[in-house]
């Protein structure tokens, strides 16, 4: 399948502007052939029109004609075989049995909020019915469900080709809530957004939705902020670097009618190492973390960038198969050339700060024509690490700090002076547990996600996945990018007050004939209401 470089505009391709960029290949250090143009002004207002003209019936479509229309998307995305995976790998530098992983995932997610759609609880309905003959006042008759929020701009990640892109979970539940959607693609992987959105585009032709329920766009950095400050925008969804999120975010909350920007942006992870746990099975948890650490070449959200333990004689052996497990590692090719140069940058910059020293890395030099990352970790004690905020900044990449703290005291300060995490994890034996109920209190006030003894790296897509949490790590602790509550993103509550039962949404009439579970009268039933 041929990349032409080309936005889509609903359903038409077009290419009109004059200004284009490249493709890079990581791996080979190389632009690729083809040339993507930056959408025009022209392309950019349509594409927005259109969604905005979508949106009057894309929200009033069926949960089943919308279900039907992500399982589509899903047949168009494996209807693309092998050139997907392909172009992915080649733009990406990620082998082909995680971009393989990866469209399981995408197809997945899509999958599954087909599937709330078709059980139809996720509108949260709530009917409280008439008491005409209360006294001393009648009690109105009063309905409440979610309805779509309006257009919504999806950033594309540049770590998550396909999971966290143009066909990710802030598409797939986007869509799914009734929302069109205006994708910016990544830079970082155009030919992929293109063969993606191509799939998209078919399966709404064949599914019979509105025109402009979905374009991407190609923009540059004064675009990407313009997009989430037009008007027809009313979120945005986004996964990167905290800089960036922020740009977005400010945009957004300053427009004349300020809109939510659900952005992931960083986070360092910690992971609690304690005393029993060391102990009992040091060697086993040192070769697991290296693991986690290097994972993707560290590029994930979940890294575990800070691993805190209490100097012993079982920490002291656990560093030591640390390093050796961590020296055996093999660099890895990073997405794109400035990101590699970026973890360059943050490592070495580490390396100045005061009491940080180099514990281990990779034997293996790494190979800068290929823009490999060579795993490295770093010892710090706890009280320089309360004096350096910078410890507390993320390096994207194969990275992580080791803060030895003295006792159970120290390590409660450590953790209460960290900023809002993604996960929080600890490892422990039951004879830690004594000292646990104070940990876990502090971390939970800390991150979106906490975990006994297992590393963050691997989100499960599920109904009870939360992946956000408390500022910097995202901008709204309350939200999640994964699992079916991220539907609730693009979602907004609406009351209706003695509206006849003919008017009211199918969700809330009396009849229920989408047979969905609601909240009548303070129960929770399916029941007709006479």
């Amino acid at each position: 399948m041929s990349i032409t470089g080309e936005n889509f505009i609903g359903n038409i391709r077009s290419g009109k502007g004059e200004s284009s960029f490249q493709a890079f290949n990581p791996t080979g250090n190389l632009l690729m052939p083809e040339t993507f143009a930056y959408a025009t002004e022209e392309e950019f207002e349509q594409a927005l029109s259109l969604a905005q003209d979508a949106f009057v019936s894309y929200r009033n479509t069926s949960a089943i004609k919308r279900a039907e229309f992500l399982e589509t998307i899903v047949e168009e995305i494996m209807a693309l075989e092998e050139a997907l995976i392909e172009r992915a790998v080649t733009e990406s530098g990620l082998p082909v049995g995680r971009i393989t992983g990866e469209r399981g995932r995408t197809c997945g997610q899509l999958k599954m909020f087909a599937r709330l759609l078709r059980d139809g609880w996720y509108v949260d309905a709530r009917i409280d019915t008439a008491q005409p003959e209360r006294a001393p006042l009648p009690k109105s008759d009063i309905r409440r469900m979610l309805i779509p929020l309006g257009p919504v701009a999806v950033y594309g990640a540049s770590n998550f080709p396909l999971a966290f892109s143009t066909a990710g979970g802030d598409t797939a539940s986007a869509l799914a809530a009734g929302c069109p959607v205006v994708v910016k693609s990544h830079p970082s992987h155009p030919g992929t957004s293109e063969l993606v959105s191509s799939a998209i585009i078919k399966a709404a032709k064949r599914a019979g939705m509105p025109e402009g329920v979905f374009s991407a766009l190609n923009l540059n950095n004064d675009q990407s902020v313009k997009l989430v400050q037009h008007p027809v925008i009313k979120a945005a969804g986004f996964t990167g670097s905290r800089k960036v999120g922020m740009t977005l975010f400010n945009a957004a909350v300053n427009r004349p009618e300020p809109i939510p920007v659900y952005a992931e942006m960083s986070a360092i992870n910690p992971v609690i190492l304690m005393e029993e746990a060391l102990k009992a099975k040091g060697e086993a948890i040192a070769k697991s973390l290296a693991g986690s650490v290097t994972m993707g070449a560290g590029q994930f959200c979940t890294n575990p960038g800070l691993v805190l333990l209490i100097e012993s004689e079982a920490g002291k052996n656990f560093l030591n198969y640390f390093e050796q497990y961590l020296g055996a590692t093999e660099p890895a090719t990073m997405l794109n050339k400035n990101i590699c140069a970026s973890y360059r940058k943050g490592i070495e910059s580490i390396k100045t700060i005061n009491g940080v020293s180099v514990l281990a890395e990779a034997t293996k030099a790494a190979v800068e024509e290929r823009n490999e990352s060579k795993p490295i970790a770093f010892t710090v004690s706890a009280e320089d690490f309360l004096l350096n905020r910078q410890l507390n900044e993320e390096v994207f990449g194969p990275a992580t700090l080791f803060v030895l703290v003295k006792d159970t005291v120290q390590l409660h300060l450590v953790l209460n002076q960290l900023e809002g995490q993604l996960t929080a994890t600890v490892h422990a034996e039951p004879e830690d547990k004594g000292n646990l109920i104070a940990i876990i209190d502090i971390i939970t006030q800390k991150s979106g996600r906490v975990l006994y003894n297992g590393f963050p790296t691997g989100v499960e897509v599920c109904h009870s996945m939360q992946h956000g949490g408390p500022f910097p790590s995202t901008t709204d602790g309350r939200s999640t990018s994964v699992g079916t509550a991220a539907i609730y993103r693009f979602l907004r509550p609406v009351s209706y007050q003695d509206i006849p039962d003919e008017l009211l949404p199918e969700a809330l009439q009396n009849a229920n004939p989408l047979n969905i579970l609601r909240l009548i009268d303070g129960s929770w039933k399916t029941d007709l209401i006479p």
